[in-house]
């Protein structure tokens, strides 16, 4: 006893053994009732989003899912087939051409749509009169229907009196055939997707832009650094972030290609521009083949997964945030 009031006096009276002694903060004990409440009330403000969610995104996934493991035309009772569907479409030589087509178009959509909103960002940032009014105008067919944009580009590039083929035949240049030529059909489709989709990449690197310090740039300029040098040593890799967004988001909108290409070319001619949700339109509704239509979007599913968590993994060499 003895021993034990003398060590507290000696804690009382010694700062240092004071400031070194552990300091035990109590925490409120959450009740379960309360736990309970709270788990709820995040629940309240989740469904309004979680439940079209599972209705139109999780439930249909699931549905495909099973439907491509049975041969089912949409009418008649579905037939279990198991992964048969997946082999026949694996030893079909159409499946290896659309996603061939489709890796072609991503290919030549790709540069064009980065670059090309690249140049208007780099352009629209400056101090430009009336900017934003080209920023409107440059993002107006982002805002516009996918058919009626296809049936445009379809008058544009016409073989007989489209203008551009007019514009190019004034100058001496017989115009190819465009969406009619098996060769043109994919270019023509990838040019009409470009424009349309420049000003989302625009607006997107514009806002990269702008987040960019001036700082760096009057710092660069004493320096010495010309345009370019501040273009590959500031602005590029300070934009790699909104570079990552565009590239994702072009990749997955470029697998998933359809509206124009149904619009334009139909996946002709002879099947040259057919992509890959073109052939799962097609077994559904043209050949009532529902099961292969199933397996072939699941296995459009896993390329798209395995190149984003690759783009996602590969961010950490070349993305620099901040």
């Amino acid at each position: 006893m003895s021993t034990s009031i003398a060590q507290t006096a000696l804690v009382d009276k010694d700062p240092q053994v004071m400031t070194s002694a552990p300091i035990r903060v109590s925490r409120p004990v959450r009740s379960s009732r309360a736990k309970s409440r709270y788990a709820f009330t995040v629940l309240a403000f989740l469904l309004p989003s979680a439940i079209p969610l599972l209705l139109f995104v999780l439930g249909p996934m699931v549905a495909a899912a099973w439907v491509s493991l049975h041969k089912w035309n949409l009418l008649a009772p579905m037939q279990w087939v198991g992964l048969g569907n997946y082999a026949k479409l694996l030893s079909d030589p159409i499946t290896g051409d659309v996603f061939l087509h489709t890796v072609y178009y991503i290919a030549g959509y790709l540069p064009l749509v980065y670059f090309g909103g690249l140049a208007l960002a780099l352009a629209l940032n400056t101090a430009l009169k009336g900017r934003s009014l080209l920023r409107g105008i440059y993002f107006l067919p982002v805002v516009t229907s996918w058919i009626v944009v296809a049936l445009v580009w379809r008058w544009l590039l016409s073989p007989s009196n489209g203008i551009i083929n007019t514009a190019l035949a004034a100058v001496g240049i017989q115009g190819p055939g465009w969406w009619t030529d098996p060769h043109w059909a994919m270019p023509a489709i990838i040019f009409a997707s470009s424009w349309k989709d420049l000003g989302f990449v625009m607006v997107i690197l514009l806002a990269g832009l702008q987040a960019i310090p001036t700082d760096l740039y009057d710092a660069a300029k004493v320096d010495g650094a010309g345009w370019w040098r501040r273009l590959f040593s500031v602005t590029l890799p300070l934009l790699s972030p909104s570079t990552f967004f565009v590239i994702v988001i072009s990749l997955i909108n470029g697998f998933q290609v359809f509206d124009q290409v149904y619009a334009m070319t139909g996946g002709g001619p002879n099947g040259a521009s057919e992509v890959v949700v073109q052939q799962i339109y097609d077994l559904t509704f043209r050949y009532g083949r529902a099961g292969e239509a199933s397996a072939l979007s699941w296995m459009l599913f896993a390329v798209v997964l395995a190149v984003t968590v690759i783009q996602i993994r590969g961010q950490r060499r070349w993305v620099t945030y901040g």
